[in-house]
């Protein structure tokens, strides 16, 4: 039977034995540990294994355990009851609870506190749990997915990962390679983010000349999938030619393959800063709330990209709080993995 990927695209050997492994544990309700570098992808890995499985009809709850202050995690996945604490105004089912039947993803499981990590230990052994503030045992028919970028057998030695609830987790495990060890994948990554962002911009199709892929292949991607997906989007909106060539790309990935480029003196881009002017509305046939917000996307994604990803120094970049840059990526849906 031909595995349902959800989205993942790439060829490379070593992807080919993730997915490999992910045919034959799907079908099963083994609890798998996803592992892989910041961006890899582990949220569509774990969304492809709960496509394959038998609890497809259900329920996907992904919860971030790093983005939920560690005195709200256990609420949010076990819910709580009405009067637990101060603005618990009514009774509210957690995670758990919404996933019944499903699968359930415990994503940066790593940065959990080691009190909670207990109460997770005693969902996957007995399958129950009691919401926050209540007496009574609730049962969990969920199947439990987590995921981390860090090396849990090192936070055990240190004491910050509980031995047991490693060992539980740890029956399948699943390791996302970094992009810089898959290869060709990285040229299909690219031209598959590309088409469909020129798709949504309803612009031309983008393609690569063979010295830009050249450099697009060399460069390690520290941010994985991440950086190339919010590099392409980038692209889509700045590059004012139909094929991508050096000197459409950023400075970085031209620095680490030593390629020095000529500064052409009439070029808008590199010769200082100007002004928008009506004529620029015009040319684009644009008006004025459609330029500004196109201005705003440009410099969102350069943001982003210089960010590798990290929203906190993507809104440091551009002088913003965190919370307006999530709320500017969610109104264009970019909030990404």
């Amino acid at each position: 039977m031909e595995l349902n990927l959800s989205g993942m695209v790439g060829q490379s050997p070593c992807l080919d034995e993730v997915f490999r492994v992910l045919g034959k544990v799907a079908p099963t309700d083994s609890t798998v540990l996803v592992t892989g570098e910041s961006g890899t992808g582990k949220e569509l890995l774990v969304r492809a294994l709960h496509a394959n499985s038998r609890r497809a009809g259900k329920p996907f709850v992904p919860v971030n355990c790093g983005a939920i202050p560690r005195e709200l995690l256990e609420s949010e996945l076990f819910g709580h009851e009405k009067g637990a604490f101060t603005s618990a105004i009514r009774t509210r089912q957690g995670r758990f609870e919404l996933a019944e039947g499903g699968t359930i993803f415990l994503d940066e499981i790593g940065e959990m506190d080691l009190s909670l990590q207990v109460k997770i230990l005693r969902a996957l052994q007995e399958k129950e749990f009691e919401r926050v503030g209540g007496g009574k045992t609730l049962k969990a028919d969920v199947r439990i997915v987590a995921a981390t970028n860090r090396d849990l057998e090192t936070e055990v030695q240190a004491g910050r990962f509980r031995e047991d609830l490693y060992y539980r987790l740890n029956v399948i495990p699943l390791h996302l390679p970094p992009l810089r060890e898959r290869g060709d994948d990285v040229l299909l990554l690219a031209e598959h983010f590309l088409r469909r962002f020129c798709r949504q911009k309803g612009r031309t199709p983008l393609t690569f000349s063979s010295e830009a892929q050249r450099l697009v292949l060399s460069y390690p991607w520290p941010g994985n999938v991440r950086e190339l997906e919010n590099f392409m989007e980038r692209l889509s909106i700045l590059c004012e030619h139909e094929v991508i060539g050096p000197v459409d790309l950023p400075r970085k990935i031209l620095d680490t393959a030593g390629v020095s480029l000529p500064v052409a003196p009439s070029a808008c881009a590199t010769a200082g800063f100007r002004w928008p002017r009506l004529s620029d509305l015009t040319e684009r046939a644009m008006g004025l709330k459609e330029f500004l917000d196109a201005m705003e996307e440009k410099l969102l994604v350069e943001a982003l990209e210089r960010a590798g990803g990290v929203k906190n120094q993507a809104a440091e970049l551009l002088g913003i709080k965190r919370t307006t840059l999530i709320e500017k990526l969610k109104k264009r849906n970019m909030a990404g993995e």
